[in-house]
């Protein structure tokens, strides 16, 4: 069973998650948006050794930090899907804009498809592509401790938002009631912001895709 921690970064608090196998102290990192220095700290307070960056898809709010962290510890970029590619590319502007530290455009050591598993440090994740909130955006799932780290596809009483471009409302319906809902009502989710929750909990009462609202 993996360890996992959330540390809330940039202004947009977000759920960056270490995860970490304790028995070798080895680990990665999910969304490293900013703040790179609590992040850094955190490693060193917890002797943690980062063998892999996962990136559910390519806003700034996660991914503006994956370029140096990578560069830094000489470690590889896993995900998210090819398609949020230009969102990556245009992270840049997007610090300018929204008056965050400069970000990197990056180039992923692996763009991921659905159906695949990473490894890391010996804890396998299943991966989902699950687009809406972006095209290219990913899921992944732990299924021996039952987590699953969903990005802004789906947060406790809301689901990601669908007006950037390239969004779609129901594709991001369609990937959580086909790709997520599946995995079993006690998963465990940690979502891009605010508390976690789980798939059977947001089934019941979730405004958005409950099985009531969807009918």
């Amino acid at each position: 069973m993996a360890k996992y921690q959330i540390i809330p970064v940039t202004a947009f608090e977000q759920n960056c998650t270490v995860f970490w196998n304790e028995e070798t102290g080895k680990g990665g990192i999910v969304d490293p948006g900013g703040d790179i220095e609590v992040l850094d700290q955190f490693l060193k307070d917890n002797n943690i050794e980062l063998e892999k960056i996962l990136v559910t898809h390519g806003h700034l709010d996660h991914a503006g930090a994956v370029a140096k962290m990578a560069r830094d510890r000489d470690i590889p970029i896993i995900g998210p899907h090819i398609e949020d590619k230009f969102w990556i590319d245009g992270m840049p502007a997007q610090a300018k804009q929204y008056g965050f530290p400069e970000a990197e455009a990056f180039e992923a050591d692996q763009w991921l498809e659905h159906g695949q598993s990473v490894e890391v440090a010996g804890i396998h994740f299943d991966v989902l592509h699950c687009p809406g909130h972006t095209p290219g955006h990913v899921v992944f799932h732990q299924p021996d401790d039952n987590v699953a780290m969903v990005g802004d596809v789906l947060f406790k009483g809301s689901i990601g938002r669908t007006d950037f471009p390239k969004g779609d409302f129901q594709q991001l319906i369609d990937s959580i009631t086909q790709n997520l809902w599946p995995l079993g009502e006690d998963v465990t989710f940690i979502p891009g912001h605010g508390p976690t929750s789980t798939f059977g909990f947001e089934r019941l009462t979730n405004p958005f895709v409950s099985d009531t609202a969807l009918g």
